[in-house]
């Protein structure tokens, strides 16, 4: 009997970003059931925003036919630095929040477990039992969106550190004096390599004159660019595009190399919005790179892959946060 309720045990999974927020139901076998999203409208307060997530959860669990009771525990991806064990988002940079007891106020809110770690740990957590099948003993996962940030797996467990804070990547300086970065700092990955760091870099050559079929698709200011654009006009033959590309896939060998160099870890997995769009543009000139960078010896068997999860890493890392801590 128990062990067919445990087969009908649900877990949902959240992932709270600065912009949307993505709720989705798993079962036992981490199938997905149904899904919800809303917008994050984060300059409404972590209050409002707090509501948002309950709702989207409710939504998700609605979508499939379920009911809350039988959802055993919800997992959730949160900006920054997180304390898992309080469930207090310690500092939520694109949230502008500040000490948020994310999941006591979620658990008053849907009466259900709930956990909370940081997003990169999570996604981590999703490609790990996934898609590396919990195989590997050390994996770090590095995620290339908005900003950059990434994930460890050491002896088979995540690795936060001892502020919780472990993981940080995207403020390991790849370029002293490089340009500035929104944590105040020059030269971070995340100034180099990020969407936003490749977005600005290209405005700024338009500005300056460069011509790029980017601007034909989307008008002189390029206010509405997204990733897709960039593959589209990558496979018109914008010569332009496929530099500043290169340039953006080297720096990101060059973080992999570091991470190897550190941890020497059996498995680095790419995923995020710039991977997911610009894999086949990029993912051999990371590799490659990462090979050149990383000390002699120091890169033999390791795998560098890209997550096929895409947008669903969080949503899936979720589940599997909730159903690691509530069996």
């Amino acid at each position: 009997m128990a062990e067919s309720a445990s087969k009908q045990d649900h877990f949902v999974g959240v992932d709270l970003g600065g912009t949307k927020i993505l709720a989705g139901v798993f079962n036992h076998h981490l199938k997905c059931a149904g899904r919800s999203k809303l917008s994050t409208k984060a300059q409404r307060g972590p209050d409002a925003v707090i509501e948002r997530v309950a709702r989207c959860v409710r939504d998700a669990v609605d979508e499939c036919d379920l009911d809350l009771k039988r959802i055993k525990g919800v997992g959730v991806g949160a900006p920054g630095p997180v304390d898992p064990e309080s469930g207090k988002v310690i500092v939520g940079p694109n949230l502008s929040w500040e000490d948020v007891p994310l999941k006591k106020e979620v658990e008053k809110l849907l009466d259900v477990p709930v956990f909370v770690e940081n997003d990169c740990n999570i996604c981590t957590l999703g490609v790990y039992e996934t898609e590396l099948q919990s195989k590997p003993q050390h994996m770090v996962g590095i995620f290339i969106g908005t900003g950059i940030g990434a994930g460890l797996i050491l002896n088979g467990k995540l690795f936060s550190g001892f502020n919780k804070t472990a993981g940080e990547i995207g403020h390991m300086i790849l370029e002293v004096g490089g340009p500035k970065c929104s944590c105040g700092n020059r030269g971070c990955f995340e100034a180099l390599a990020s969407r936003q760091a490749i977005f600005r870099r290209i405005q700024t050559a338009v500005k300056d004159g460069q011509k790029t079929i980017l601007t034909e698709m989307l008008g002189d200011d390029l206010t509405d660019m997204r990733s897709g654009d960039l593959r589209k006009a990558l496979r018109r033959g914008d010569k332009f595009l496929e530099r500043m590309i290169e340039e953006a896939a080297e720096y990101i060998g060059i973080g992999v190399a570091n991470v190897i160099n550190l941890l020497n870890p059996e498995v680095v997995v790419l995923g995020g919005g710039i991977i997911d769009a610009l894999e086949d543009d990029m993912m051999a000139i990371i590799i490659e790179t990462a090979k050149d960078y990383a000390l002699s010896g120091t890169a033999k068997g390791i795998e560098i892959l890209a997550s096929k999860l895409a947008d669903d890493a969080g949503i899936v890392g979720g589940a599997v946060l909730a159903r690691r801590e509530t069996k």
